[in-house]
């Protein structure tokens, strides 16, 4: 991890601005003391107390270096602010900063693609899976909370027209949220139809046939009775 300079009036200044300005808790800092510092003479002859901090080599900080890399290289000015789960084996980053929708990109394809980069970095050493959700802003919300809206909309329509509704290519977690809104509707269905990337949700007037349907993959296939 990167090292870096930090003072304060005494040992414990320096390191609590290590710690905030590294946006790490205190058991994450490693830090080696450069100068105690010392209060002079009346003031006089004063210096500040000097420690070299950095992170230690956590999860976390994988994935945030990685980053902090990879928008240096970028020119973008990106704080990175991370939390592990390790009994759910869940992180969640959050990356804040001006002009971040160049970074969500349309419809979240740039932020699916760095959240997939962040994932194989983080579990490249890993014995067990670790699920990295990457957000700007709350864009995962606001985005879910614009499919279901956009779901209840259309299943409204093929209700009343009795005619299926194709919407646009949706990635995976996206068609996932289509389905989960409509599984406990009565009257229509959804299903996933053709290739990635081109890979679209169908809503259709649920025919009563006496068949059941279940949700299989993302998607809700037909099963005989």
């Amino acid at each position: 991890m990167k090292h870096e300079l930090f003072n304060g009036k005494t040992i414990d200044d320096a390191i609590n601005k290590a710690i905030v300005e590294l946006r790490i808790s205190s058991d994450q800092l490693e830090y080696v003391v450069v100068d105690k510092g010392s209060t002079g003479i009346l003031g006089i002859g004063s210096r500040p107390a000097v420690i070299e901090a950095w992170a230690k080599d956590s999860l976390v900080g994988t994935a945030r270096e990685f980053l902090d890399n990879l928008f240096e290289t970028m020119n973008m000015e990106v704080e990175v602010v991370g939390s592990y789960n390790e009994e759910e084996r869940t992180m969640n980053l959050d990356l804040q900063g001006d002009d971040m929708g160049i970074l969500i990109g349309k419809r979240g394809q740039t932020l699916d693609s760095l959240q997939y980069l962040t994932s194989l970095v983080v579990n490249k050493n890993s014995h067990e899976y670790i699920r990295v959700k990457l957000d700007i802003e709350n864009y995962r919300e606001r985005r879910e909370d614009s499919l279901e809206n956009l779901a209840r909309s259309c299943a409204a329509k093929v209700k009343k027209t009795k005619k299926p509704i194709v919407l646009e290519p949706m990635n995976p977690y996206e068609r996932r949220i289509i389905h989960s809104c409509l599984q406990s509707d009565r009257n229509v269905i959804t299903s996933s139809e053709g290739e990635e990337p081109y890979r679209h949700v169908v809503i259709s007037l649920k025919r009563s046939s006496g068949k059941k349907y279940e949700k299989k993959d993302e998607g809700l296939a037909p099963e005989e009775a």
